[in-house]
């Protein structure tokens, strides 16, 4: 037999069971929720200080005022309109006048004045960039001039796809005389407002006592600002041009409460 008379245990110890404590319950158990270390806090956002350069990209809306006028009784209520528009804050009017069906020599004959280059000649297809839309013409027999009624016939396209659908829209007109066609006018071009979708916007009596003043002759109706030409030689008196302004105003407001913020 070996000398080895039986197993001697080993001297050896694990290093690591000789340097680990034992195990304490209450010691090594869960960290409380209370005792551990908060996360750290999200990054805070960044945001661009507001400077003029920015400040200046915040689009106005825009209420486009398209008009013919012959001898420029529409053409006065117009820019009394953009008076009234552009006092209201956040909104601006853009004059436009409608393509001219007549030729040179027929203007000439009717000693039409000419027109002011200031003031540009409006395509249909412009008319989509428009928040609100305010449509300006004479009276042809109590129904609107043969000019406005070409360009609304020039929007099949707009209309074939419901562009100007919720669009608001409104009306002033010019006309010879009292009976002339101040009502009927803007009653006749509704027709155009309701095929596209548009919103019809009238004044109605929101101009207050004026609309009920009966001290001097003066156009315009609940349907909206009018003023009458006569012979051709009377221009807009104070409460026709007041009325025009208050119609621009009233447009706006509507407009600016419509508006869907981006």
């Amino acid at each position: 037999m070996g000398k080895g008379g039986g197993c001697v245990p080993s001297k050896k110890k694990s290093v690591e069971s000789a340097d680990r404590d034992p195990p304490n319950p209450e010691r090594d158990g869960p960290v409380p929720a209370q005792e551990r270390a908060p996360p750290p806090p999200p990054p805070a956002e960044v945001t661009a200080p507001v400077t003029e350069n920015n400040a200046q990209t915040i689009k106005k809306l825009r209420i486009f005022i398209i008009f013919y006028s012959m001898y420029g009784h529409v053409e006065l209520l117009a820019r009394r309109i953009k008076k009234g528009v552009d006092s209201i804050e956040g909104v601006e009017g853009v004059l436009y006048r409608v393509p001219e069906t007549l030729t040179s020599e027929v203007l000439e004959q009717m000693m039409v004045p000419r027109k002011d280059d200031e003031v540009p000649v409006i395509a249909a297809e412009k008319l989509v960039e428009a928040d609100g839309l305010l449509f300006g013409f004479p009276t042809r027999f109590g129904c609107m001039a043969a000019q406005m009624k070409a360009f609304f016939d020039s929007t099949g396209g707009l209309w074939h796809e419901q562009r100007l659908a919720g669009v608001p829209a409104g009306f002033f007109v010019s006309t010879g005389t009292q009976g002339g066609g101040q009502e009927t006018t803007a009653w006749t071009a509704i027709t155009q407002l309701a095929h596209h979708g548009m919103l019809y916007v009238p004044i109605g009596y929101t101009f207050g006592a004026g609309m009920f003043k009966m001290d001097s002759i003066r156009g315009g109706s609940p349907y909206g600002a009018g003023v009458f030409s006569g012979d051709g030689t009377r221009e807009p008196n104070t409460t026709e041009l007041a009325l025009a302004e208050h119609q621009g105003k009233y447009m706006a407001s509507i407009v600016k409460r419509f508006a869907i913020p981006c």
